[in-house]
Order: C-alpha cells, then sequence, then structure tokens
C-alpha cells in the first residue's frame, strides 16, 4: 500500500497564535468478493485520482519474486512503472523466466540455485511469467502508475491510505476475473477520513 501522506492544517488561536494540527489522511479498505459473496484473494486494487501523487512510486514489499518449490513467490507482484524486478532461483533445479505479455515480453535463460535474474518493467499492465521446464508455474506481475495500489489477503481485503479527496477510479484486477483484460473498474468518491467500499467481481 501507499505510503501516508503528511496532511496538517493550521487553526488560528486566541491572540494572534497558529497551531498546527495533523489532518486525518483519506484511507479506502476495500473487499474484493466473487458473485457468492466469496473473498477473492490475490486481487490487485488500484487508485486513480484526479490529482496524481507527486514524487516516484515507491511500494513497502521488495521488488523481488522468488522460485521457491517449483512456484513463484509470491505468485503475485505488484510493482511500480519502471521498476526492476529480481527472480532468485531458491530451488535445486534450474528455471527460466519468460513472458508473452504486451506490456512486457522477454525470456530469461535456465540458472541455477542461488543465482538471481532480474527485469525492468517500463510499461503498465498485466505481465503473466512462467518457466520453460516447468509448465505448472504461473506468475504474475502488476505494473502499475499510482502509488495507491495494493493486493488483496486471504479475506479479500486491501488498504489504501494516503490519498487526496475527490473523485477516483477503482480498478480490480486478477487473472481469473471474468472480462478480456482480466480488469474490472468503478468510479468512487474519496471524501477523506477512513472509509470502505465492498467490490464484486466476476470470476472464473
Amino acid at each position: 500500500m501507499a505510503l501516508v501522506a503528511s496532511l496538517v492544517s493550521a487553526v488560528s488561536l486566541a491572540g494572534g497564535a497558529v497551531l498546527v494540527q495533523a489532518a486525518t489522511p483519506a484511507s479506502l479498505r476495500v473487499q474484493v468478493v466473487d458473485e457468492a459473496g466469496l473473498p477473492v484473494r490475490d486481487a490487485v486494487v488500484e487508485l486513480h485520482g484526479a490529482k496524481a501523487a507527486a514524487g516516484p512510486i515507491r511500494f513497502a514489499w521488495k521488488m523481488g519474486m522468488a522460485q521457491k518449490n517449483q512456484q513463484f513467490t509470491p505468485g503475485t507482484l505488484v510493482v511500480a512503472k519502471g521498476s526492476t524486478v529480481a527472480f532468485p532461483n531458491l530451488d535445486n533445479v534450474r528455471h527460466s523466466v519468460y513472458s508473452f505479455s504486451k506490456p512486457a515480453r522477454f525470456e530469461i535463460d535456465l540458472y541455477g540455485r542461488d543465482q538471481t535474474r532480474s527485469q525492468s518493467f517500463p510499461i503498465t499492465g498485466s505481465v503473466k511469467l512462467g518457466c520453460n521446464i516447468h509448465d505448472q508455474m504461473r506468475g504474475y506481475i502488476r505494473v502499475t502508475d499510482t502509488p495507491y495500489a495494493g493486493k488483496t489477503d486471504h479475506n479479500g481485503y486491501v488498504t489504501l491510505s494516503g490519498m487526496a479527496s475527490g473523485a477516483a477510479k477503482l480498478t480490480v484486477w486478477h487473472p481469473q476475473l471474468r472480462t478480456p483484460t482480466g480488469e474490472s473498474k468503478s468510479a468512487i468518491a474519496i471524501t477523506g477520513g477512513a472509509q470502505s467500499h465492498k467490490f464484486k467481481v466476476a470470476v472464473r
């Protein structure tokens, strides 16, 4: 999730003194559920407001996706546009990494245990990863241009914070969404303070 922005407000006091108080930042707790009301885990939630955030985008988690037990870990990773992602191999067998997705078409040749390769992601969108040797391995990287992004937990929740109030667009992405792009969008108003929103999606 995005780092909370530091917001302050000035309040005039008797005698002309000014007291600076910390304002409550806006936060949005989103729960993504399927048509039966069950939580959707590892759905990526992004919020785009009318006012773009200033400065580079930095997330709290590592820009890395390991290969462990013949799986990509984590299975879904959210990264900022322009990020470089590390792919350490923690298995005793060799792995490769490839993608045919439009935002990032690349192939990293086979490499062994305790070796790491990396790849940059300069274009926003969804990237599906695979390994040429192990067909069951699937990973997903969601490249975003907003700091207000994250993925849902096992209960379908994610909290975004630090955004400005106003009209915004909420996007949910998951590889099993029944849409051509795997995305579902909704308009939302950010009112300041803490608020919550339930987002229902259709999944395969």
